[in-house]
């Protein structure tokens, strides 16, 4: 590692440990200011003592100016520890030698550099430091005449710096492996603090995190959509402000320690609240899980549609071979002679309900199929001309009963086949309720959202839909009308999904709109 690349709190501890440094120049002085050379401070060289520790001073000033820096981390280091074998020696010596006791300093210069180093270079500098004591009492041996005995003291201070150096060194290993520890832990959690965000982002239920003072402290878009938005201008937004009638079901749950843990309770008629504790006490808080019943209806509403829809597919197949021979039997009895007007009139009815019934069992078969949409661009303008003119010859109606709004000439891009089928439906549908005077029926075209969708609206003039039956307006086998299969609007919106449209019901004070947007061409 480059010293410049050294992080932050390596250079803050290299800070503090020169701190340490300079009081302890600073608190020699005081000592030789205050008491001179009475004490063993300073008593074999007094002059070069006070000089030593002024010198100690200027150096470990110096050190916060390259500390500054923030280059060469490891260099300063080394620098500023044999600043301080150099120093504390020559103080050791004009103090009078090892018996002064100055040579305890450096176990704290010595476990402050294996902890600030993490252990690099430990041992060298215990190695430095016995190596100046040693030679400093040598020194004293030959000129002065020490005590030969001393020798001992110097050695056991001597072991006292390997054992000092290789204590920091152990423990700045295993500083080392909690560091690495620590910052592997903090990836994982802001892993899985993530993966919980998008969970709980994309869940189908609601999902809001309360603490035990009912504060609010995560939820999702889906919480928002069933219970509005959450007012983002405060910066702690409480239950009981946001969800009252929530709030007082959140507190009812945790004064009933009896009840189960996880307990779901009825919010309103559409949703339902289920608490579930963070922790093993309710106290610290719970997750609120929103279950949107009018969701979980409509999926079981559809898996009984599909069930609904494959039993009568086979119904379907089932009844086509006597359906065949119903119309054949009625077709040779109507082409006999001599058939008199109660019979054919018998006759009429058989065929116009085999023909009912061989519509509903080609709707059935249809939808079944679940045909796949083949897309195309086309004109929508022409392609409302020529379905009208079609419509009007079959139906034989007057084509003064249409009307074609177009807002602008565009083309979409849609199963050609598909909105001729829907079209087919929702004309129908209006001209069995229209008045069937000069554009009964209005056909409007216009453009939305910059351009990019299409909005196609059928309108009528006559009753409109009652508001009872809005609502199931396009649940199959849903009709109003005597001979109906009650399968048209629900395929209507069906092959619209398969093109990536919409088909709905708009409301308006009279008539009946119903309203396709898709995409344009």
């Amino acid at each position: 590692m480059a010293g410049g690349d050294y992080p932050e709190p390596f250079w803050r501890s290299l800070f503090y440990f020169n701190v340490y440094r300079l009081i302890v120049a600073v608190l020699l002085l005081l000592i030789a200011a205050i008491w001179g050379n009475t004490l063993l401070f300073g008593s074999h060289d007094f002059t070069l003592f006070v000089a030593t520790g002024m010198t100690y001073a200027v150096f470990s000033t110096g050190c916060f100016m390259l500390i500054g820096v923030r280059r060469q981390f490891n260099m300063q280091l080394a620098l500023q520890v044999t600043g301080d074998i150099a120093f504390i020696v020559l103080l050791l010596y004009a103090s009078g030698g090892i018996s002064s006791g100055l040579g305890l300093l450096l176990l704290a210069t010595l476990a402050g550099a294996g902890l600030i180093s993490r252990g690099q270079l430990t041992l060298f500098y215990a190695a430095l430091a016995s190596i100046g004591v040693l030679l400093e009492h040598t020194f004293e041996v030959l000129r002065f005449d020490a005590p030969v005995g001393q020798y001992i003291q110097a050695g056991l201070l001597s072991g006292a710096y390997f054992a000092i150096a290789w204590l920091a060194h152990t423990l700045a290993r295993y500083a080392k492996a909690s560091e690495q520890l620590a910052a592997q832990r903090e990836i994982d959690l802001a892993n899985l603090a993530q993966v919980n965000q998008l969970v709980i982002r994309d869940m189908q239920d609601g999902v809001l995190v309360v603490d035990e003072r009912g504060v609010i402290r995560q939820h999702n878009a889906r919480a928002e959509r069933l219970l509005g938005p959450l007012p983002l201008e405060r910066r702690e937004v409480r239950l009981d402000d946001y969800a009252p009638a929530l709030a007082a079901s959140f507190r009812q749950w945790l004064a009933n320690a009896d009840a189960d843990a996880a307990t779901s309770t009825p919010y309103n008629r559409a949703i339902h609240a289920r608490f579930v504790p963070i922790g093993r006490s309710r106290q610290v808080g719970a997750v609120i899980f929103l279950e949107d019943q009018t969701r979980i209806q409509t999926q079981a509403r559809q898996l009984k549609l599909a069930a609904l829809g494959r039993l009568t597919a086979n119904i379907a197949h089932e009844i086509r071979n006597p359906l065949g021979a119903i119309s054949h039997a009625a077709e040779l009895l109507h082409e006999e002679g001599g058939v008199s007007g109660t019979a054919a009139r018998l006759v009429a009815i058989i065929n116009d309900n085999a023909a009912r019934l061989d519509r509903m069992v080609n709707d059935v078969l249809r939808l079944n199929r679940g045909e796949r949409a083949r897309r195309e661009r086309f004109g929508l303008s022409e392609f409302l001309k020529t379905f009208v003119e079609q419509f009007v010859q079959v139906e034989r109606i007057d084509p003064e009963v249409f009307a074609i709004e177009l807002a602008a000439d565009t083309d979409v891009l849609f199963d050609r086949s598909h909105l001729n089928q829907v079209m087919w439906n929702l004309c129908r549908n209006a001209l069995r309720h229209c008045r069937g005077k000069r554009a009964s029926i209005r056909i409007c075209v216009a453009t939305e959202r910059a351009g990019s969708v299409v909005r196609l609206d059928v309108v009528d003039d006559g009753a409109g839909v009652p508001p009872e039956m809005r609502a199931r307006l396009f649940e199959p086998f849903f009709t109003t009308a005597a001979g109906g299969t009650g399968l048209g609007l629900y395929i209507g919106r069906e092959v619209c999904e398969a093109n990536g449209a919409t088909l709905d019901y708009v409301d308006r004070a009279s008539g009946a709109q119903f309203t396709v947007l898709c995409r344009a061409g």
